[in-house]
């Protein structure tokens, strides 16, 4: 069978209905196995995003999270079940992926994202999946993949709203700065445990995540780049907007500013919380 040239049985068994896909076939599959991923979040967003990313046989995923298992997680964070409360988010969620999918190499990375261990940490993966939750390690998941030259799949959440964008600056196509140049104020934007997140809504936004990033990673279909996805749930609509590099910004424009990672907390006025889920901005 030439879709199975490479692939074990139980990997032919596993991944049938990619083999026979012309899209993905055995080539494309080989390749997912081939393929690392970061993800930044072990919640809300990072649960289903892992999820597929490990049943569709990504070889290598790392997860970044250094929150423990909450009972206020469990409406929507279908990596962590009752029995997980007080555990490391990322040590629960290495043991669901791993008994998803053995193909799999997870890494859990139980630390602190922060600008002297970003790089380190992004280094060893081929595109970055950003599920946090606050502004500091959003900006600077933004500024470490573009210093990097990796893609960041970035995607929020808020209520009943979701948002989704694919970021390949590096290659002049524009970053989060582009779109959103500074922070706001402190304070001025909920949280999603100050203002609620419908429990469904992560999975759709974390879902469709995944699916970029393997749509990257096999260079199949129209990739996010350059487009912002607004989900609306309570009327079960899409709005999309163009995004376009700013030539003025700071980061990736025609006279950049900032040449390194900086203090995000100081910059943002605010701390990184748990890089466990995501406000919608």
């Amino acid at each position: 069978m030439a879709t199975a040239k490479g692939l074990t049985p139980d990997q032919v068994a596993r991944y049938a209905r990619h083999l026979i896909l012309p899209e993905v076939g055995g080539a494309g599959q080989r390749k997912l196995l081939a393929s690392s991923v970061l993800l930044l979040g072990a919640g809300g967003l990072g649960s289903p995003a892992s999820m597929y990313l490990a049943a569709a046989g990504v070889g290598k995923i790392g997860i970044v999270d250094f929150d423990v298992v909450d009972a206020s997680n469990l409406q929507r964070q279908l990596l962590h079940g009752h029995d997980d409360i007080g555990l490391p988010k990322v040590e629960s969620a290495a043991d669901k992926l791993r008994s998803l999918n053995p193909d799999v190499e997870v890494v859990a990375i139980n630390e602190h994202l922060n600008s002297e261990t970003a790089m380190r940490i992004f280094g060893p993966y081929d595109i970055i999946v950003d599920g946090t939750d606050n502004f500091p390690t959003r900006y600077l998941a933004n500024d470490a993949a573009h210093f990097l030259g990796k893609p960041l799949v970035h995607g929020s959440i808020f209520r009943f709203e979701g948002r989704l964008a694919m970021f390949d600056s590096a290659k002049g196509t524009g970053c989060y700065r582009c779109l959103f140049p500074e922070p706001p104020p402190p304070g001025s934007v909920q949280s999603c445990a100050e203002a609620g997140v419908f429990g469904v809504l992560p999975g759709i936004i974390g879902s469709m995540m995944a699916f970029e990033t393997i749509k990257y990673l096999l260079d199949i279909g129209r990739p996010m780049i350059g487009r912002y996805l607004l989900f609306e749930g309570e009327d079960m609509s899409f709005r999309e907007l163009k995004l376009r590099q700013n030539k003025a910004c700071p980061l990736c424009g025609e006279n950049p500013t900032v040449h390194s990672l900086i203090d995000y907390e100081a910059w943002c006025g605010t701390p990184a919380m748990e890089p466990s889920e995501a406000r919608a901005s």
